[in-house]
């Protein structure tokens, strides 16, 4: 969705998250691009999101060696 270019799926995305939050759900954005994107979601209690701002999709062994080399500088 462009919710940074088109008002009306701005409103979607705004709805899935608010009645996601009634039900007490988690919601993982998906395919979050750009830094306005993911502030969007942040400020409409969407704090979980993944896509191409953060990393593009990589093996799962890459990933995994990622995850210790956060770990460990942590």
């Amino acid at each position: 969705m462009n919710i940074d270019v088109k008002p009306a799926d701005a409103v979607i995305v705004q709805t899935i998250i608010g009645m996601a939050n009634n039900l007490g759900m988690e919601v993982i954005a998906e395919g979050v691009e750009t830094e306005e994107q993911r502030a969007f979601l942040k400020l409409h209690d969407c704090p979980l999101y993944q896509g191409y701002l953060f990393a593009k999709p990589i093996p799962i062994t890459e990933f995994e060696l990622l995850l210790k080399d956060t770990k460990g500088s942590a």
